[in-house]
């Protein structure tokens, strides 16, 4: 039941002189050999420090907005279904941890001209790979929009507050109407809001809103509902508009029906199952009536909101609380649920009759899983974020092959010997960011993932995540 932000502090406009553990980048090679280094396994020995290989991104940029914020979405857009071109641009709405409730909002923001270059899987030898596009640099933080006066080479932020009494515990954007918005405060209530004055106002302009100006506006939500306490759990339906569900701390989940376009219908009668707090909610990718929740007290259940207040099914999903879970949109039988304990659990809902539907279970992380979340555009994978300050990406697909991997080093001449006991579906290691809090992937670009965390965004979008989207030429 890891949740807030430890420390909250403000991240300051101007900061070239900070570099990031493990997140940032040098266009200079270590002059000593390389080697895989593992948060709560490796100790960085007197005079060693963390170095980020650039060459295993075709994309890393950083950002903050101000406060640091513990829950965002990615908005989708018009810019186009499927896109493989740099430069991106990309619509964000985030919600804030400041120190005051007064002084929270939640954002609206676009990021555009996010640079980066093709890796190829094997690089060819005798080439410096060393660096991103020629002639730019894209360290994690040297590349962050607000790091970046003339806007020429990193990405350019635009920013619009609009103002949110008290800390925003998680934010989520309707699917099919992106403009509107649910967000979960410290203070019990779920409000909805339609932000489209803001969005139509950052697809306009190129320079309104740019950060270190932007004014908080004061806007009425749309709607507003009051829980018995706060929470974090709260998930929009993927196929019925409008339809949202919200879960709190007093293990109560609430069902909204809209009634017209900016009302909503709350049951005052909660669907009551789990013995301790509701941590996420997860709607059924195919059936509209289904959705899941997972709980402090260790146990996942399935709901039909035709069959009245109690679970259809309940299960023992992990020994401590889970944390979060993920319902696999392109493969409606597999749910995905990470613990505090930092386990991660892979069931096919398939084999819920027979007992144990587990495939896959990790114990790679050591510290609570914070967030997870499944590729819009592989099957087999998905991303994790743990407050071990690692993000990681997994390929259920993938097994170990000996052959393969001697191959694979000598095209290379690899010199770097992984650990043995890495789970050879563990397929990247992302590091960097301090308090890792939540992660998404964009459905529209593949490859790219967005991560928040104590001292601000990452944007990375890793070499050796493959696609099975067809070749720029067939596009």
């Amino acid at each position: 039941m890891t949740r807030g932000i430890k420390h909250r502090k403000k991240a300051k406009s101007k900061n070239k002189g900070s570099k990031k553990e493990g997140g940032s980048s040098s266009s200079l090679a270590p002059q000593i050999p390389a080697k895989v280094w593992r948060p709560g396994v490796d100790k960085l020995e007197e005079g060693e420090e963390l170095q980020c290989d650039p060459s295993a991104y075709n994309s890393l940029h950083a950002f903050h907005i101000g406060w640091p914020c513990l829950s965002f979405d990615i908005l989708c857009d018009s810019l186009g279904l499927v896109r493989t071109e740099f430069p991106h641009t990309v619509y964000f709405m985030a919600g804030t941890q400041a120190e005051k409730p007064s002084w929270n909002s939640i954002g609206i923001f676009k990021v555009s001209n996010i640079s980066g270059k093709r890796r190829e899987l094997v690089p060819k030898l005798g080439t410096d790979d060393s660096g991103m596009d020629d002639g730019e640099d894209s360290d994690s933080d040297d590349d962050s929009a607000d790091e970046d006066e003339d806007g020429a080479q990193g990405p350019n932020l635009q920013l619009r507050k609009v103002t949110h009494q008290g800390c925003v515990n998680r934010v989520r954007s309707m699917p099919q109407n992106p403009h509107i918005c649910a967000a979960w405060a410290d203070t019990g209530h779920v409000q909805v809001w339609d932000l489209s004055s803001h969005l139509n106002a950052l697809a306009e302009t190129e320079t309104e809103g740019v950060q270190g100006v932007a004014a908080v506006i004061n806007q009425d939500p749309l709607y507003k509902f009051k829980h018995k306490d706060e929470g974090y759990a709260i998930d929009w339906s993927p196929l019925v508009p409008g339809r949202l569900v919200s879960g709190d701390c007093n293990n109560c989940i609430y069902l909204w029906e809209p009634t017209s376009a900016a009302t909503w219908n709350v049951d005052t009668a909660p669907f009551i199952g789990h013995a301790a707090s509701v941590e996420d909610l997860q709607w059924s990718p195919t059936e509209p009536h289904v959705f899941a929740s997972c709980s402090v007290d260790g146990s996942i259940a399935i709901w039909d909101i035709r069959l009245g207040k109690s679970p259809a099914t309940s299960f023992k999903a992990h020994n401590a609380d889970v944390n979060v879970m993920s319902w696999n949109r392109l493969a409606s039988c597999m749910l995905a649920s990470g613990s505090d304990d930092g386990t991660i659990s892979i069931r096919d809902l398939r084999l819920l009759k027979e007992g144990d539907s587990v495939v896959a279970h990790f114990e790679y992380h050591k510290h609570p899983i914070t967030s997870i979340e499944w590729s819009p555009h592989e099957a087999s994978s998905l991303a994790v974020s743990s407050s071990d300050n690692q993000l990681t990406i997994w390929d259920l697909s993938l097994e170990k092959d000996e052959e393969e991997e001697a191959e694979f080093k000598v095209k290379t001449k690899e010199q770097v010997n992984a650990p043995e006991d890495l789970p050879p579906q563990l397929l990247f290691i992302h590091q960097g960011q301090k308090d890792l809090k939540e992660l998404h992937w964009h459905a529209q670009i593949p490859g790219m993932i967005v991560s928040t965390a104590a001292d601000g965004f990452n944007i990375l979008m890793p070499s050796n995540i493959q696609s099975t989207l067809p070749s720029d030429s067939a596009l």
